[in-house]
């Protein structure tokens, strides 16, 4: 994977063959051409015009925590939290959020660095753990990263400067795979990559279907203002990690965001490197989740919301891509890779509606 900058941002990249003999610089310009269009092109024209339309960008007066939910990975944890200690700026607190803590890993791992707070939630859930850091929180923004991701120090000003905007209530930014060993690896970056794309964009509530959300970024890489709870609502309890759903909480708070009227911005310049899992099984795990999500969170928006519309989206997603699978699956005697992860998906999606009334069943809270 080749990824190019200008003056530091990323503006693209590319997938080329290498060998033994490595990469020519003539395959590296042929790459930059193929691909540099028309994101790079954006950029450059900005830079040459000063024009930025974050307003002043690199000045932030919000003061901001960098919250890490973590469960029993130690290892990822030390790699995350060695990162997070050296951005510039840096945040006024770090947050360790040890999500149900069945040994004392974590917290031995976090006292190794003076700047951090740890924090133990003793209800397991991903969301759990996000409310548990915005309830901790003293500062204006509160910005997360998984504890197997490795953000680039400038990453959290990056997200900061979209703040001065008071419309905007979440920042989104640009994860890239911070190892390509496996093929396992790789095929979870062609089948379910983090990024979105190499320019900005705002995601506005009154203008944007609040239920199209996926192209807003992720959840391993975002800010949201401490205020969140008061002008939104807190993350939903029943969706995520540690819960039968799997996952869908970060989609289901960036839907209600803008269903509240407000703005969400993906911003490609904060940059956070995220390691895949690497065998087969393990992202055919992850992959099961995200569906299983989806259809939970869809769930819960027509259950409690009566959203009509993700009838539409569910129908859709199974009619161009889950039924063209079943049908192929039918006539194949054995199942390529790729073919392995789609089914997965698909049989969360299953899953998903099952998952929610369950979690809603055993007393979860909703935001």
């Amino acid at each position: 994977m080749l990824v190019f900058r200008w003056r530091g941002a990323v503006i693209g990249r590319a997938f080329v063959p290498v060998t033994d003999a490595g990469l020519p610089a003539a395959a590296i310009t042929a790459a930059a051409k193929q691909h540099l269009m028309p994101d790079a092109v954006r950029t450059w024209i900005e830079d040459v015009l000063e024009f930025d339309e974050r307003g002043e960008s690199g000045v932030s007066a919000f003061s901001a925590a960098v919250a890490i939910c973590t469960r029993e990975r130690p290892d990822d944890l030390d790699r995350t939290l060695q990162s997070v200690t050296a951005l510039d700026p840096a945040p006024r607190e770090i947050l360790v959020i040890d999500n149900a803590p069945a040994t004392t890993r974590t917290k031995e791992v976090a006292a190794r660095f003076p700047a951090v707070q740890y924090v133990a939630e003793p209800g397991r859930g991903l969301n759990r753990a996000r409310n548990r850091a915005l309830r901790e929180a003293t500062t204006d923004i509160v910005a997360f990263t998984d504890d197997d991701a490795a953000p680039e120090a400038g990453w959290l000003g990056a997200l900061l400067v979209n703040f001065q905007d008071p419309r905007v209530m979440c920042v989104t930014g640009l994860t890239l795979p911070h190892e390509l060993e496996t093929p396992a690896q790789e095929l979870f970056e062609e089948h379910c990559s983090f990024v979105r794309g190499f320019a900005r964009r705002v995601f506005n509530g009154r203008i944007d279907n609040p239920l199209l959300v996926a192209r807003a970024g992720a959840g391993a890489n975002m800010a949201v203002r401490a205020s969140l709870g008061k002008d939104v609502g807190l993350f939903d309890e029943r969706l995520d990690a540690g819960t039968r759903a799997m996952s869908g909480g970060d989609h289901e708070m960036f839907t209600r965001i803008l269903s509240a009227g407000y703005r969400l911005v993906y911003e490609p310049h904060a940059v956070s490197w995220h390691r895949h899992r690497r065998t087969l099984e393990e992202v055919e795990q992850v992959v099961r989740g995200y569906g299983t999500g989806v259809y939970a969170m869809w769930t819960g928006l027509l259950v409690e919301k009566h959203n009509l519309g993700v009838l539409r989206l569910a129908w859709n997603w199974f009619r161009w891509d889950h039924l063209p699978l079943l049908r192929s699956v039918s006539r194949m005697r054995e199942l390529s890779a790729r073919d392995r992860l789609r089914k997965a998906e698909l049989l969360g999606c299953f899953a998903g509606p099952g998952a929610w009334l369950s979690e809603r069943r055993v007393g979860r809270t909703p935001s």
